[in-house]
């Protein structure tokens, strides 16, 4: 492999002295005609990789890279490859990255948390590098690809997973964020560093704009649209229950839709989000009441641990519900 610099701008702390910067420009530069060269290229640059070259075809690949505050952006060409990061690799890594991926020739599919999305020039997705995802590319492409430390970046958990691998630019707002995205790269800004940090910062809120939106109206579609949603509180009111402030506020917020259509959804099948709420922690009290490994912490402990403030609540509302206290539960259910 053939490069040129003494230090990577990839936003990653470990030294990698393949990759040197040229005195008279920033930008960091490196080339690669072999596999494993280009293996340990986008190691150096990006996050590592197993990549599968296509056929038997000439390979070839280079990666251009700069840094705009605490965003790295690079443009990457190369030939037919799948690019995987599997589970072991993105588990013993202890950097996670939010990365995005814009097709400025070629198209790409991208794989990541069970949905696919085809790419073609002007499009762009989310991914996430603590999680397993894959690229398959055919024939010559390119791509340019931002790279934010994954704590700087304001996109919560939620969103992020409900956006990745998915078609965006498509739509006139993606568009205008998909432009400006690929004008940093075209022609990087010199700012200072305080600048820096606050346009890789703006350039981050635009892209969870872009996907808010998007999970937006899709969460919207139809009658399909409406149980899907359903299915997605379900599964967001199972994973929080220990959240006291969980509600239909808390829970629209994390669904981008307004408190209006989320009890609208819910109406549907005659209930409402509080009564699912209710419901599922106490549920969840009965599984943790009769749960021998559980038997040293008070009821009062686990009150708290289904989101209830305190023994009162709790007490109260599980009487009412299974026609009994959560004591007298847990002592008939006691091994």
């Amino acid at each position: 492999m053939a490069t040129t610099a003494a230090r990577p701008v990839g936003p990653f702390p470990r030294p990698r002295p393949r990759v040197a910067r040229a005195p008279e420009t920033p930008e960091v530069r490196g080339h690669a005609e072999h596999l494993t060269g280009w293996r340990d290229l986008l190691r150096e640059h990006f996050v590592a990789l197993d990549v599968h070259a296509e056929g038997d075809a000439p390979f070839d690949g280079a990666v251009r890279s700069s840094l705009v505050g605490h965003l790295a952006v690079a443009t990457v060409d190369s030939t037919g490859q799948e690019c995987v990061r599997t589970p072991g690799l993105a588990r013993h890594d202890p950097d996670d990255y939010l990365q995005v991926g814009l097709m400025a020739k070629g198209e790409a599919v991208v794989r990541q948390d069970g949905r696919e999305a085809l790419l073609g020039p002007g499009a762009y997705t989310i991914y996430e590098t603590g999680r397993p995802f894959a690229w398959r590319f055919r024939g010559d492409w390119r791509m340019l690809v931002f790279t934010w430390p994954r704590d700087l970046v304001g996109i919560d958990q939620d969103t992020s997973r409900g956006a990745t691998a998915r078609a965006l630019g498509g739509d006139r707002l993606g568009a205008i964020v998909g432009r400006t995205l690929a004008d940093v790269v075209a022609a990087p800004p010199e700012l200072s560093p305080a600048g820096g940090a606050r346009l890789a910062t703006e350039l981050a809120e635009l892209l969870g704009t872009v996907a808010g939106e998007a999970l937006h109206g899709d969460r919207l579609a139809g009658p399909r649209g409406v149980a899907e949603l359903r299915a997605r509180v379900e599964a967001y009111v199972a994973e929080h229950l220990e959240d006291p402030d969980l509600g239909p506020e808390t829970i629209a917020r994390a669904q981008f839709v307004s408190t209006r259509q989320l009890h609208r959804a819910f109406a549907e099948v005659s209930t409402t989000v509080g009564r699912l709420v209710r419901r599922r922690r106490l549920e969840h009290g009965q599984r943790e009441l009769t749960d021998p490994r559980l038997a040293d912490l008070s009821v009062t402990d686990i009150a708290l641990r289904c989101g209830f403030g305190d023994l009162a609540a709790f007490s109260r509302a599980f009487k009412e519900t299974f026609h009994e206290p959560p004591s007298t539960f847990r002592l008939r259910h006691r091994p």
